[in-house]
């Protein structure tokens, strides 16, 4: 197969990151005779620095002409003033948009080794092994916005299409895992997520009868997280909901540094990035974790380019690292030594061999 891969290192740990998953990529490209070429630009925080936009014109021509697109990170405090006319995060918001991509999926398994790096304890985490899928392009952070100096306000608006088709992409996710489905809305105040609830119920009903739907308000389901996580097997919600949620699902597997993520529309491009941020306090240090990008790259293989048995590959040669006891510095063991991006890396190439 013949591939072209955009790779948008964006600020802080970014670059180091996607440099790991380009040489995984390559090393599955090298041993199944595919032909990956990847186009590295400008994103986030780097891009307004060389170009005053977040998101280049340059970088967009490149992200619409390719089969897929992998971003590491954007933001960091020399951009982080939130009344700054250009931000990074308005250079994410549009790529997302570009893209058309509106369902983000959030995996989240639990390694044995890792139980010990999360602060749950170990016997609630047994089983663990869950997708999230967020409402990526409308909602709150979408909405108009006003601000003045004593008010602000910003509107939050679903419509029907958009709470359907999410949905349907979630079952269709349940209907090949465990067939059960949690909707998480907040229909006790909000007129949106009595609309989400609404639709959701009626489609289910009409299409995806075999599910099992659970429907919980977004309180609820953030405390059954911790008390109960391995009940879940599909989750699906809101973009401002699911933002949060997934960052707080991302503490059963003990760091961000090990989960990916994969933004996803009607096409078979798609946006593929770790759900970490961009880390200042251990950028350009060598000791970031890439496994989460190297992860996001399987997904980009599997949903993008259709290449499922490359990317259980490199799903197997993440977990082969982890089992032969490799560790960055963000899940290691007290008392034991971590080892760099670079090394975390290799060991990896090593479990694809």
């Amino acid at each position: 197969m013949d591939a072209v891969i955009v790779l948008l290192g964006g600020d802080g740990i970014g670059p180091d990151v996607t440099k790991a998953a380009r040489q995984v990529m390559q090393s599955v490209a090298d041993s199944y005779g595919h032909r990956f070429s990847f186009k590295e630009e400008l994103m986030g925080g780097a891009a307004i620095d060389a170009t005053g936009d977040p998101l280049p014109a340059a970088t967009i021509a490149s992200c619409e002409a390719s089969d897929a697109v992998l971003l590491g990170a954007v933001g960091g405090p020399r951009w982080s003033d939130p009344n700054a006319a250009v931000r990074p995060e308005q250079g994410l918001l549009r790529l997302r948009s570009l893209l058309g991509v509106y369902a983000n999926i959030r995996p989240v398994k639990i390694y044995s080794e890792l139980a010990g790096a999360s602060p749950l304890r170990p016997e609630i985490l047994e089983g663990v092994d869950l997708l999230v899928v967020r409402e990526l392009t409308g909602g709150i952070y979408f909405g108009e916005k006003t601000r003045s100096e004593t008010s602000a306000s910003d509107v939050c608006t679903y419509h029907s299409h958009e709470i359907e088709r999410i949905v349907r992409v979630a079952a269709r996710l349940a209907a090949g895992r465990r067939k059960k489905l949690c909707s998480v809305d907040k229909a006790n105040v909000l007129e949106t997520s009595r609309l989400w609830r609404e639709v959701t119920d009626r489609l289910m009903a009409a299409e995806f009868a075999d599910i099992e739907l659970e429907t919980l308000l977004v309180d609820a389901a953030a405390m059954h997280l911790l008390s109960r996580p391995a009940s879940f097997d599909v989750i699906v919600t809101e973009n401002m909901f699911g933002d949060i949620l997934t960052d707080e699902a991302s503490m059963l597997a003990g760091s961000m540094g090990m989960l990916p993520s994969a933004s996803l529309g009607d096409s078979a491009r798609g946006l593929y990035e770790p759900i970490h941020g961009s880390a200042p306090d251990i950028a350009d240090r060598g000791i970031a974790n890439p496994c989460a990008a190297i992860a996001s790259a399987a997904l980009l293989l599997r949903h993008s380019l259709g290449l499922e048995q490359e990317a259980t590959a490199i799903e197997s040669a993440i977990e082969s690292a982890i089992n032969a006891g490799a560790r960055t510095a963000d899940i290691v063991a007290t008392g034991e030594d971590p080892i760099s991006t670079d090394e975390m890396t290799d060991a990896v190439i090593r479990g694809l061999h």
